[in-house]
């Protein structure tokens, strides 16, 4: 039986959302359809607001075209890729879905499943306002596949205030060791777990943040380029810090999502959680204020960055419909409405930091100065596959934590995937 649109929202238990539109269609998304699908992992807290700020623009921009929500909870799209794999598989795409900026659009380039949007850049100026390193980063073999919503960064600790300020900790550490000596502080005031992490890309997440601070923004790259190798003692020396970090951890981290880490930190549970800027949106519209945050010790000026963007897929049904939320996503106007709500930064230059709250006034300042490195664990350094063996292999040592193992493992992954 054909896996339907209906079908695969079923399965998942989506709701699908009909925002108002000048035509108001009834239609089933066939042959001339007003009707956008927008294929998300976006289904609540800041995720949810920055895409209501879109559709509002979109609404406005692109009367006659009705917003339909295909999003599919999950954090970083664990549960939504696999849903889209099978669609795509069975040809019945979305009309448009999100996928990381980078390499793991590589995997959908090179299945013919997404189409060239170069003249579209042309027509939309897009090529003028986002930074060239960034254009750079989306050109594949001369074209361009995608259009970013937005930047975010990955290599954000995020802390109770509360905790900290319960333990004596006034000051941001410096480097791993100073992190170390406050997690210490703060386990002796009777937090089991200070560190909050949950499953499998969220611990990637933290790693690739130990690995950036032990190999140095340069060598760190070169792991996912090839200039640097996976048999590197410096990549030893990291998995040994990532041991250690998991000793202050939740015991049940490869149960949890990594909202369900972060009400650890709410609830006074822990004092700290490595995750991207989303999470400042997210505590934002959960009503938590008292959270700071600071740049993974011993990361310095690096910037990890990765970009949400948008792809117009083989066989849309509504392809005009789709390049007009597109052209949308890349506009100033669609940008503002949704990083002002998403907790990221916008991918053009001519943004006004007036207009953002005080984290994104902070990470746009930093996203010009710092040293910009890309981010595994979302895509924008290597491809699903490699993501995927790198998560595997990480899965194993939460439990199994055998150093040379991991090792060994993400080494092998490098070789299988690197250039693909």
């Amino acid at each position: 039986m054909r896996f339907t649109r209906r079908a695969a929202l079923a399965v998942v238990g989506v709701a699908t959302l009909l925002a108002t539109s000048a035509c108001g269609s009834d239609d089933d998304g066939g042959a001339g359809s007003t009707q956008v699908e927008v294929f998300t992992w976006w289904a609540d807290g800041g995720e949810k607001a920055g895409l209501d700020g879109l559709v509002g623009q979109f609404t406005t921009a692109c009367t006659g075209q009705t917003f339909v929500n295909g999003a599919v909870a999950g954090g970083a799209g664990a549960n939504a890729k696999q849903v889209l794999a099978s669609r795509l598989q069975q040809g019945d795409p979305p009309d448009t879905f999100q996928a990381h900026a980078g390499a793991e659009l590589i995997d959908y380039i090179n299945a013919g499943q997404v189409e060239d949007l170069s003249a579209d850049y042309d027509s939309w100026g897009l090529k003028q306002a986002f930074p060239p390193g960034l254009i750079d980063n989306l050109t594949v073999d001369g074209k361009i596949y995608s259009v970013p919503a937005n930047i975010h960064r990955a290599n954000v600790v995020w802390t109770n205030k509360k905790v900290l300020a319960d333990a004596g900790i006034t000051a941001t550490p410096a480097d791993l060791a100073g992190f170390f000596a406050d997690l210490d502080k703060v386990k002796a005031e009777g937090i089991a777990a200070p560190l909050a992490i949950g499953k499998d890309w969220t611990q990637l997440m933290l790693f690739e943040s130990v690995l950036i601070t032990d190999l140095g923004p340069e060598k760190f790259t070169g792991l996912w380029n090839g200039a640097t190798d996976w048999n590197d003692p410096g990549v030893t020396t990291a998995i040994n810090d990532f041991k250690r970090l998991l000793t202050y951890t939740n015991t049940d981290r490869d149960a949890l999502d990594w909202t369900d880490a972060e009400k650890l930190v709410m609830d006074g549970k822990a004092a700290y959680q490595l995750m991207g800027d989303w999470e400042a949106a997210d505590l934002d519209a959960k009503g938590f204020k008292d959270y700071g945050w600071f740049t993974f010790p011993g990361n310095g000026t690096t910037f990890q960055w990765l970009a949400d963007s948008f792809v117009l897929p083989q066989g849309a049904k509504n392809p005009d419909g789709t390049k007009c939320w597109l052209k949308t996503v890349g506009s100033a106007e669609g940008q503002k409405a949704f990083n002002t709500t998403k907790g990221s930064i916008p991918a053009r230059t001519d943004a006004v930091p007036g207009d953002y709250p005080e984290y994104q006034q902070a990470a746009m300042a930093d996203w010009k100065s710092a040293t910009q490195v890309p981010s595994c664990a979302h895509g924008s350094a290597c491809s699903q596959g490699w993501q995927g063996a790198a998560n595997s292999a990480l899965g194993a040592f939460s439990t199994g934590q055998d150093v040379a193992g991991l090792q060994k493992a993400l080494a092998a992954a490098a070789k299988q995937f690197a250039g693909k």
